[in-house]
């Protein structure tokens, strides 16, 4: 393999182009999406800056409880993210958000590291942040849809929940088919990226690795390993996650309760 191209100053300068000709575009389309496109590209470019920096030290360390730190801070911050795309307003919805992102990353960060990976050292920052990033990213998008998707259904749907209800139907027999669409509805984007990975699109973990001079078909390897995590992180994730979003809309006398 060549060595790596390296990406120095004045070609990150060019690349900040294309996000100029994304901005302006929005602008002369009327879009209304410049000021989101320049404060999300100003906060990538910072909040990845400190990442490297970060992690280059991590990486030097390599201390379990420094890096088992960092993978806790990545699921608060995670769990945030989706607790704010979630418009209806939901008891306890972040430490619910936080549960449920957790347990599905860490069983399934476990399961990849111990089992697939197997590094000599189990800690090692160079396989343990980047998965842990990985799933959690994935975690967090499938835990808004869902929260978004279930707690929308539940509030549109209330006169027939309640109808079921009356008619001697539990809680979970009311709402099992607002929770399956849920779930359905999360897994969507990860099955879909599944479908078509290296026939319409390259994934990102994947060309990653082949820029950065690893065999293709190591680098192919890696990435049906993310791909088998993140699906059923995900899965992991919504379950959980519906299944306490739904104990926040009924009453210990099992009568639903809107927020």
């Amino acid at each position: 393999m060549n060595a790596v191209i390296d990406l120095d100053i004045p070609k990150m300068a060019i690349a900040l182009g294309m996000v100029a000709i994304a901005i302006s575009l929005s602008v002369w389309q009327k879009l209304a999406i410049a000021k989101n496109l320049l404060i999300a590209t100003f906060r990538s470019v910072i909040q990845l800056i400190v990442v490297g920096f970060l992690l280059d030290a991590v990486f030097e360390i390599k201390q379990p409880v420094v890096i088992l730190y960092i993978i806790f801070l990545m699921s608060i911050m995670a769990a945030r993210e989706a607790k704010n795309r979630v418009r209806e307003k939901v008891p306890y919805v972040l430490p619910i958000m936080w549960i449920s992102v957790i347990i599905g990353t860490l069983a399934i960060l476990a399961y990849t590291t111990f089992l697939v990976v197997q590094p000599d050292i189990w800690y090692s920052p160079q396989y343990l942040i980047p998965l842990a990033g990985m799933i959690l990213g994935n975690s967090m998008n499938g835990a808004a849809i869902a929260a978004e998707r279930f707690t929308q259904d539940l509030v549109k749907r209330s006169r027939d929940i309640e109808t079921h209800l009356c008619l001697g139907a539990t809680p979970q027999q009311a709402i099992v088919n607002y929770q399956s669409d849920a779930i359905r509805a999360a897994m969507i984007p990860t099955i879909n990226v599944m479908m078509v990975a290296g026939v319409v699109s390259l994934p990102g973990m994947m060309t990653g690795q082949i820029l950065g001079g690893v065999s293709p078909l190591l680098a192919v390897r890696y990435q049906l390993v993310i791909l088998f995590a993140i699906t059923t992180a995900n899965l992991i994730t919504a379950l959980i996650l519906t299944n306490l979003v739904s104990r926040q809309f009924f009453t210990p006398a099992q009568q639903l309760k809107l927020p």
